[in-house]
């Protein structure tokens, strides 16, 4: 894409939250992305983080199409550079319904970041590095941590089959960063072959590609189980953003 001056413009960061999903681990009726979290939704600190990125140009969430806890929140982010999508019927639906509601500027070069809705303690500091780290990277890759524990390899009745070598596993996290052009092949091709994608980074592999892993912070959780609040909590105290 060029700029009205005719000269190429830079490629720009959007960012894809999917919140469609139930959270159905969390053993609660309410969908995990709007549990209370310090006197906030979990969704509210996500959006929070990203829109406040100078970088980033605007934020796509996806929503469930029934999703009835939405109304309570968008008078909040009027005006802010947020714009909604229909979630799917997986996950990459979702991604692809939020790839198609970016703004009309974007170009196949632009990056994408796809941020979990329930990772609330993401920090501005590890988005800054996936953004430097991966800014001339014709593909892009995701933030990640290395594996520190001792991994074991279970059998169906949940004995050890064996201990995996934890050298060069990493747990992935998100934002998972990628070009545009490429984010979207990939997520179309997964969706076609009706095989669960379970992050996008998987996608891309299956495309062909290697993404990059960036480190990031431990602290940045994946709310899933209902003892996950209260250590989020904390994690955001640590950090300064809440009281």
């Amino acid at each position: 894409m060029q700029t009205h001056s005719g000269s190429p413009r830079s490629p720009a960061y959007w960012a894809i939250v999917p919140a469609a999903g139930r959270g159905q681990r969390m053993g609660s009726e309410t969908p995990k992305q709007y549990l209370d979290l310090g006197g906030q939704m979990v969704l509210e600190h996500t959006l929070d983080t990203l829109l406040s990125h100078p970088r980033i140009g605007a934020v796509v969430l996806v929503l469930a199409t029934d999703d009835a806890h939405w109304p309570v929140l968008q008078d909040r982010y009027q005006g802010k550079n947020l714009f909604r999508a229909q979630g799917g019927r997986e996950r990459c639906d979702s991604v692809l319904n939020g790839l198609a509601s970016l703004p009309g500027e974007s170009s196949p070069d632009d990056w994408i970041l796809v941020h979990d809705a329930a990772r609330p303690c993401l920090r501005q500091e590890d988005i800054d590095r996936l953004l430097d780290q991966l800014a001339h990277d014709p593909v892009g890759g995701l933030l990640a941590v290395p594996v520190r524990d001792t991994m074991k390899r279970a059998d169906p009745d949940r004995g050890v089959r064996e201990t995996v070598n934890r050298e060069g596993l990493w747990h992935a996290l998100t934002p998972q960063m990628f070009r545009l052009d490429i984010l979207r092949t990939a997520m179309q091709a997964g969706c076609e072959r009706k095989e669960p994608v379970t992050d996008e980074a998987s996608a891309v592999e299956h495309a062909g590609y290697r993404p990059r892993l960036v480190e990031g912070h431990g602290d940045n959780i994946k709310i899933t189980y209902p003892d996950d609040l209260a250590l989020a909590e904390y994690i955001l105290r640590r950090q300064g953003r809440l009281d």
